[in-house]
């Protein structure tokens, strides 16, 4: 069963969340632990892509865009809209609308809302199925 955080920010600033995101991979890679970063579009998934460089000043997060093509790169992270490879099913952060593919097959799956309505209602639809599949979903309220 994998282990699913769902942490609700104060803000509903798209940009607060994807910079939230960062602040979970600098913490995972200091714990030398690589993720995905799951988006709804190459569009968002560029975003978070600039946002890793300059979210923070002397942070440096090894990462790039996953588009499709597997490799033997040592990367850390991986952001993409496309489902994560099998073996980057480790530590997935949720930045899109729906359920990771085999989730349940996922180690760890954090998810980040905000207090944005769409964001929100798709979260609590997420929720809701990881619960029917029971699976127990810790929730972390951060002001």
């Amino acid at each position: 069963m994998p282990e699913i955080s769902f942490y609700l920010l104060a803000s509903t600033s798209e940009r607060e969340r994807f910079a939230f995101a960062c602040k979970l991979v600098e913490k995972a890679y200091r714990s030398q632990q690589r993720c995905y970063l799951l988006t709804d579009s190459a569009e968002q998934s560029a975003v978070l892509d600039d946002l890793l460089w300059t979210f923070r000043a002397g942070s440096f997060i090894p990462h790039r865009i996953f588009d499709g093509q597997t490799s033997e790169l040592p990367d850390f992270a991986l952001v993409s809209h496309l489902q994560p490879p099998e073996n980057w099913r480790h530590t997935i952060i949720n930045l899109s609308s729906h359920c990771p593919e085999q989730f349940q097959a996922i180690t760890r799956l954090l998810e980040i809302l905000d207090q944005n309505e769409a964001v929100k209602a798709a979260g609590r639809l997420r929720y809701r199925q990881y619960q029917g599949a029971g699976i127990e979903v810790l929730t972390h309220k951060i002001d």
